[in-house]
């Protein structure tokens, strides 16, 4: 019961010392799962789906698209999928980024 308590609240690594079942609270999710299933990556992302991309840089969907057909951030293309460098988008941010006097 102490566990699942602390899983909850976010304090333990998410499994129980008793059964070694994987306890998911609040902070648990799919992250959790892939880790008990030996399916993390530890490595970071790089290369984003259109909704990823959009959600990294904050914009609506649409947006990223018209970031895209402008030729202001470069696609990856796999077949009909198209991704985004998470590099470029970096680098388009950086490019942008101004500051008032």
């Amino acid at each position: 019961m102490e566990d699942k308590t602390k899983a909850q609240s976010g304090h333990s690594n998410g499994h129980s010392a008793s059964t070694g079942e994987l306890i998911i609270g609040n902070n648990g999710g799919i992250q959790s799962q892939k880790r008990a299933h030996g399916m993390f990556n530890p490595l970071p992302k790089r290369l984003y789906s259109l909704p990823e991309a959009a959600h990294y840089m904050g914009r609506t969907l649409w947006s990223m698209r018209e970031l895209i057909w402008k030729g202001s951030i470069p696609i990856v293309r796999e077949g009909k999928r198209i991704f985004v460098d998470i590099a470029d988008m970096d680098a388009y941010v950086g490019k942008h980024k101004t500051t008032y006097l």
